[in-house]
């Protein structure tokens, strides 16, 4: 089965949203540390500490989360329409 750009782009970017849902869940629950647990700071602090050092806390609470949520998702959506038209 070959697998295109898209469905590459569309597979990483749902990884990298369930791995954001998964810290926000781990911040919550506080689980030990583990290798589930690393690979998911892993893959989200590239991501989240950018915008950590750009965006307050709200309230206090850390709305880094959802804000790389709305723009790996606008990212997406340009780099698929770039890609098709």
């Amino acid at each position: 089965m070959q697998m295109t750009l898209a469905q590459m782009l569309y597979y990483l970017v749902r990884i990298l949203e369930i791995a954001i849902f998964a810290r926000v869940l781990f911040s919550w629950i506080k689980p030990p540390h583990n290798a589930l647990t690393n690979l998911v700071y892993n893959i989200t602090e590239p991501i989240l500490s950018p915008l950590r050092r750009h965006i307050p806390l709200v309230g206090g609470l850390d709305i880094s989360p959802i804000i790389a949520l709305v723009l790996i998702d606008w990212v997406y959506s340009f780099l698929v329409r770039m890609i098709f038209f």
